[in-house]
């Protein structure tokens, strides 16, 4: 996946994360952020790979927005690893 697409994709998940009254309130209270943040920083890239970063975390969650959004289920980590610090380390 290309970065900008990447970039895309998380901007509609944190649309759909933002509008989620029961997940927002967690996404907020573990990274920090708060409302504005999310205003102020959904063009930075970093950002949204945290963003994406929390919604990779539950099964549930991924399966939730894929559904919302209309992409498949492995789209959210091609996403991820699009991203600034999304590479997998390979140790060997």
């Amino acid at each position: 996946m290309q970065r900008d697409s990447a970039e895309t994709l998380a901007l509609r998940a944190l649309a759909w994360l933002a509008g989620n009254e029961e997940l927002l309130p967690l996404f907020l209270g573990s990274t920090g952020a708060s409302a504005e943040d999310l205003r102020n920083q959904a063009g930075d890239p970093e950002f949204l790979g945290a963003v994406l970063d929390f919604l990779l975390m539950d099964d549930a969650w991924v399966v939730a927005c894929c559904d919302a959004i209309g992409v498949r289920y492995e789209t959210l980590a091609q996403a991820r690893g699009a991203l600034p610090g999304g590479m997998q380390t390979h140790w060997t």
